[in-house]
């Protein structure tokens, strides 16, 4: 079924509207480790082993770097939220591109191809 322009419209509408309803959103990720300290006779070295932790870490990029940080688990059940808001917002922006393009192909009356980026040119 060909799409028409009124209906990327109200899908592109919707898509901005749910923009609106994403809280607070940023990068990076949340891992859980577990660690063994070494210590003779520490529950860690037992059989079977018991680990210390969880312990939860952030790591995010900063100026161009890689940066971790401890967190409380607390802190990283909100961080967790705040990353899945922020893979929401890029998910539903990519929507939004697709759909643009699309209405792009029906306003200028040609088909959408694939992006290329700077400098590709026919040969």
């Amino acid at each position: 079924m060909p799409e028409d322009l009124p209906q990327l419209r109200r899908r592109h509408q919707a898509l901005a509207a749910r923009l609106g309803q994403v809280g607070f959103a940023l990068p990076g990720s949340i891992t859980r480790r577990y660690t063994s300290c070494g210590k003779p006779g520490c529950r860690c070295q037992a059989s079977p082993p018991q680990p210390h932790g969880p312990y939860y870490q952030l790591t995010r990029k900063l100026a161009g770097k890689t940066v971790t940080t401890r967190l409380t688990a607390s802190q990283a059940a909100r961080y967790a939220e705040w990353i899945n808001n922020q893979r929401e917002l890029r998910r539903v922006l990519g929507e939004m591109e697709d759909i643009s393009r699309r209405a792009a192909g029906l306003i200028l009356g040609k088909t959408p191809g694939p992006d290329k980026t700077p400098g590709d040119r026919p040969a």
